[in-house]
């Protein structure tokens, strides 16, 4: 389970670049609750969107130059420039070296060997998110890559993840944990875009699963809003409720409604 008790390989940020920053602000408030709220005049437009003060996601406009609107989602380090080399020494690639930011932290981002983009935040002053697997935060990650093994071995060489097998409804599904963690600490997946029509369209990439309290509900009201469903809600046996969505700027994500949360 994702909380907030950080550890090296885990999930610790998430945002997202829009092409339209203030339509994402209006479509993410009407359909989580959340508050967005700037992070200063020196912080070149970027925010934090809020549930009761903690911070849940961020936010800033990109251009087309940077690629089209998505969500990307950020691991920790404790060294960003030892793990930028590891994931050189991988076969991956630095799309932006370690910076520093503004003192909270540093940060890099990067692409696997089959180019899916990821972050690194190394906490400095802000440690990561201030809420996860709470209704609005995040709860889990999913790789989608042309190639399991590979994409494995990746993340292990950089990050040391673990990985383990679980009964999945017509197969196995790959857990991830951080190195020498419980199993209760997995925090997300990895999946062959082969198994899935709808991902093996649009390509490799990493999708964070926001909780919810209702997924019929917030499936609704984001296609009341403009948002696209890719997967309507469907449930898994012991996961949850889940479904795959994007908002109207082209942004992908997933909603679910956690088997521990209903119980």
């Amino acid at each position: 389970m994702l909380t907030t008790r950080f550890v090296n390989g885990s999930p610790n940020w998430l945002d997202v670049g829009t092409s339209d920053l203030d339509g994402a602000i209006s479509f993410y408030r009407a359909l989580f609750g959340w508050q967005f709220t700037s992070a200063g005049p020196d912080a070149g437009g970027y925010g934090f969107f809020q549930i009761d003060g903690k911070t849940v996601a961020g936010g800033m406009q990109t251009t087309p130059e940077q690629g089209p609107p998505s969500w990307n989602v950020y691991f920790q380090s404790a060294d960003a420039e030892s793990t930028a080399k590891a994931v050189e020494q991988a076969k991956g690639a630095v799309l932006m070296p370690p910076m520093d930011v503004m003192g909270e932290g540093h940060m890099a981002m990067l692409a696997d060997k089959a180019g899916v983009h990821f972050g690194i935040w190394q906490p400095a002053r802000t440690k990561g998110l201030g809420l996860a697997t709470d209704p609005g935060s995040l709860c889990w990650v999913e790789l989608y890559t042309p190639d399991l093994p590979a994409a494995a071995a990746f993340y292990n060489a950089v990050f040391g993840w673990e990985t383990s097998a679980a009964p999945f409804p017509g197969g196995v599904y790959t857990c991830v944990n951080p190195a020498g963690s419980e199993a209760e600490d997995m925090f997300g997946g990895i999946v062959p875009l082969a198994d899935d029509p709808v991902e093996a369209a649009s390509g490799a990439y990493w999708l964070p699963y926001i909780e919810v309290a209702d997924t019929d509900s917030v499936v609704a009201k984001a296609q009341e809003l403009g948002g696209t469903v890719r997967m309507p809600a469907t449930d898994m046996e012991g996961v949850g409720r889940a479904a795959r969505l994007t908002d109207p700027y082209g942004a992908r994500f997933a909603v679910i409604k956690s088997a521990q949360q209903q119980g």
